[in-house]
């Protein structure tokens, strides 16, 4: 197959939602209908030892959580299809920003009880930013939820975003029959006996036909029509060049836990959501069509196969083809590497593979070289940006439980902290190490994966800082800075890239100290070198 047929195949999309919308059962759905597993797992009960396909940490089955990102890859109707599940929980967000700079397009879940959350809010907000194509999935109709119209309006003002439904419920929760697909004009009839099957959606070009009243009973049926030419009056027609552009989001309802309505998105998706698309690097634009190889690393994870202590650094393809054993720039080291193992993933699974085309995920087995934003390239200078550190919004000191093990401790911290887990800020004055994380949730994976994954043990003291800001001097040589880290330097520390940072213990000192000293500039993201 031709390098730009194998680009045109190719659909990279993350999925992202609050969590418990059913994210992690979509993905296992879309698998099934992927005919990558046989059988999905189930994800909360804990009687079933199956853990769900994508939630493979130790932390995450016993939690039923999402932790980590995980990548996905399967064939659907000859179309390469690359998954990032990522996490909903809010303490793992920095997880999901980072992953949005490697996807192409999101799918967007909101479950039908419970609306448009705050976490989505946020992650949507993101993905307004950057342009990113969005579909809607309605989750979870075979339960008792919001009114189908008023949860359009709900995405609408909430998110922001211009809906067109592609296909609407009849009935909702007890009295849920189905899906009139608007988008192939068929009808999907749903069987609750039968919760694990799936209808094969009857052509319905006319909704006048009197076998819709069979099919559904005559109240539904009439419901239906108001409702179809209802959505034909207010909502735009689809448009693909629009929900390209990021201006128009298609909706799609359905139960994925029951497979219902997942075929439909699925079909669609293929047909609509973009093959890779160019990426902005800081000197230029990066056509995925170009012949020379062009990735960026987005993620590390530490200890895949904790028997092994292997780090893995998670590639995006951007342009080219990334083949096995051939040299590669690595832009900010500025030397070449080479690969002899490359993998394709999973969830936990990997195989090597020998070439990898744009909008692809390559694992690479990293001694430690990476850093999440590192750039590789065929020996162009090129940097790929848009992957911030935020201030976390949580801080403790870290202590050393076991003084035997000060080694292991610290080699445990600075592994996870290069994954992007948390930050690590080391204290000017007297050395202590601070980790800064964006949920409280995460100082308890930091402690379960040190104690299990480095044999470390660990204590935390809270520290009351209200956010870490990067401090960016004007004159590094003035007395205005020198005043400044003399006044402030209890407060100051570095991050892991050496950096000089702020630890403000609130807004009020962030003010303050910005009319104080006004040519020391404060950022609330690493990312300011603009």
């Amino acid at each position: 197959m031709s390098f730009l047929k194998e680009i045109a195949r190719r659909r990279t999309f993350g999925i992202i939602s609050h969590p418990d919308a059913g994210k992690t059962t979509l993905t296992e759905k879309l698998l099934l209908f992927g005919g990558a597993i046989q059988e999905a797992g189930a994800v909360k009960n804990n009687k079933i030892k199956k853990g769900a396909t994508s939630d493979f940490m130790e932390i995450e089955r016993q939690r039923g959580i999402s932790v980590a990102t995980s990548v996905l890859a399967f064939i659907y109707k000859d179309k390469k299809i690359n998954i990032l599940d990522t996490p909903g929980h809010k303490d793992f967000a920095e997880d999901t920003f980072r992953t949005l700079t490697a996807v192409d397009s999101v799918i967007v879940v909101i479950d039908v009880a419970k609306g448009v959350e705050p976490q989505t809010e946020k992650l949507v907000e993101v993905c307004r930013m950057r342009s990113i194509p969005m579909l809607v999935f309605i989750n979870k109709l075979d339960r008792e939820g919001k009114d189908a119209f008023d949860l359009l309006d709900e995405v609408e003002q909430k998110l922001g975003l211009r809906v067109t439904p592609m296909s609407f419920p009849i009935g909702m929760g007890y009295d849920f029959k189905g899906i009139y697909n608007i988008w192939e004009k068929k009808l999907n009839l749903f069987a609750g006996d039968k919760k694990q099957t799936v209808s094969e959606g009857v052509e319905f070009d006319d909704l006048s036909n009197p076998e819709l009243d069979k099919a559904v009973g005559k109240k539904a049926a009439d419901t239906l029509r108001e409702e179809v030419e209802l959505i034909d009056e207010v909502y735009p027609p689809f448009n693909q060049e629009e929900y390209l552009k990021g201006e128009l989001q298609p909706v799609f309802f359905g139960s994925a836990l029951n497979n219902f309505g997942v075929k439909e998105l699925l079909d669609a998706f293929i047909q609509i959501a973009p093959s890779p698309q160019p990426k902005k690097a800081e000197e230029r634009l990066v056509d995925s069509k170009e012949q020379k190889m062009t990735g960026f690393v987005f993620k590390i994870h530490a200890n895949m196969d904790p028997k092994h202590r292997d780090r893995l650094a998670f590639i995006k393809v951007v342009s080219g083809v990334f083949k096995r054993n051939s040299p590669y720039l690595h832009v900010r080291n500025g030397k070449k590497v080479k690969f002899s193992s490359p993998n394709a993933f999973f969830a936990e699974k990997k195989e090597i593979v020998d070439e990898s085309f744009p909008g692809d995920i390559v694992g690479i087995h990293d001694t430690g070289n990476f850093k999440i934003g590192d750039t590789l390239t065929e020996g162009e200078e090129l940097n790929f940006r848009g992957i911030p550190s935020f201030s976390p919004e949580h801080f403790r000191y870290v202590n050393n439980a076991d003084p035997m093990k000060s080694k292991q401790l610290y080699k445990g911290l600075d592994q996870l902290m290069d994954e992007g887990v948390a930050q690590l800020f080391i204290l000017e004055m007297n050395g202590r190490r601070v980790v800064g994380t964006v949920g409280a949730l995460q100082f308890e994976v930091i402690q379960y994966r040190l104690e299990h994954e480095y044999g470390a043990k660990c204590t935390y003291e809270n520290l009351s800082v209200h956010k870490a800001c990067w401090v960016e001097p004007t004159d590094p040589k003035n007395e205005e800075f020198k005043d400044f880290k003399r006044v402030k330097q209890r407060y100051l520390a570095k991050d892991k890239e050496g950096q000089l940072v702020f630890l403000a213990d609130s807004a009020f000192t962030m003010q303050m100290t910005q009319s104080k000293y006004p040519s020391v500039k404060l950022h609330t993201t690493s990312e300011f070198k603009k």
